[in-house]
């Protein structure tokens, strides 16, 4: 029998739109999309997004007029409203004009809606990807944007790109009631958060879990379970977070990679994520807050 879970509710997840590969594929269509009336624009100045800021912060769309001509331009997909697209474009007239403020995107994501959370997500990976990727990987010409931007075409060699997503996988070890947390040498004082790392090629995520908790804390692990996943945008992650069950205590610390390994109670954890512990627990918008508060309430 097939067994469904239901997942929590993770940063930058909860995008509504319709992503359309009908339209991104229809080079017609797209110029119809960008003319209608209707049409939205997300401004990413330096890659941060323009919001509308106040008691109900939203994305402050921008008109196509808003834009330079010869800005870079995705097409993100059809919300109820109409079309929407993410652009790489100063800011200054929608600050200075229209109330907007331009935001880190880790801060837009904690007080925007879902919805919109998602889309400066999706919309910064995207114009993200196209500012690194303008030459051929094969034959080192330039490229060109293609399917509103949901790829790049190499006109030499016919080449085509597609923007790429990088498996991460975050993790806390655990057993009999301890959860194994960590902090990196850059992490702020007194902040500790779940092991990651990078899923590497031709390893699965069970094994890219149990390596990564090998080889940064010395600690093997059997079997792991999956919570939920994440896009993180900078630049173009998918966090995966799971459980594995670890079969011992003793760690082994890997000094470039982690300061500190504790193993921690649930009563531990729910102190920090309330704010009261002898640690910082990740914020909300993190997939590690997710993992922690799923252990604690297990």
């Amino acid at each position: 029998m097939t067994m469904f879970f239901d997942v929590p509710a993770t940063g930058f997840c909860g995008g509504t739109l319709d992503r359309a590969d009908e339209i991104r594929r229809d080079p017609a269509a797209l110029i119809a999309m960008r003319a209608r009336p209707d049409a939205r624009w997300l401004v990413l100045d330096g890659l941060n997004p323009v919001i509308k800021p106040g008691d109900n912060p939203a994305i402050l769309w921008a008109y196509r007029s808003d834009l330079p001509h010869d800005a870079l331009s995705v097409f993100l997909g059809m919300a109820p409203e109409g079309p929407r697209f993410a652009a790489a474009a100063p800011s200054d007239v929608l600050v200075r004009d229209f109330g907007g403020k331009l935001l880190d995107p880790r801060a837009a994501g904690a007080i925007l809606p879902a919805g919109d959370a998602a889309m400066v997500a999706q919309g910064r990976s995207l114009i993200d990807w196209h500012q690194r990727h303008g030459f051929c990987a094969v034959c080192g010409a330039p490229t060109t944007l293609a399917k509103g931007g949901w790829s790049r075409s190499c006109s030499a060699c016919g080449a085509e790109h597609f923007p790429r997503v990088d498996p991460v996988v975050i993790m806390l070890a655990v057993k009999d009631g301890h959860a194994l947390i960590g902090r990196q040498p850059r992490f702020p004082k007194r902040f500790l958060s779940a092991l990651a790392g990078f899923v590497e090629p031709g390893e699965s995520l069970e094994e890219a879990v149990r390596r990564e908790l090998w080889e940064e804390a010395g600690i093997r692990t059997g079997r792991v379970r999956y919570l939920a996943s994440q896009p993180w945008p900078f630049p173009s992650s998918l966090m995966i977070a799971c459980f594995a069950e670890a079969e011992g205590f003793e760690v082994r610390l890997d000094e470039e990679e982690l300061e500190e390994v504790r193993w921690v109670t649930r009563q531990e954890v729910r102190a920090a994520l309330a704010g009261e512990g002898d640690w910082l627990a990740p914020p909300p918008l993190a997939i590690a807050h997710t993992l922690l508060k799923a252990w604690a309430q297990d």
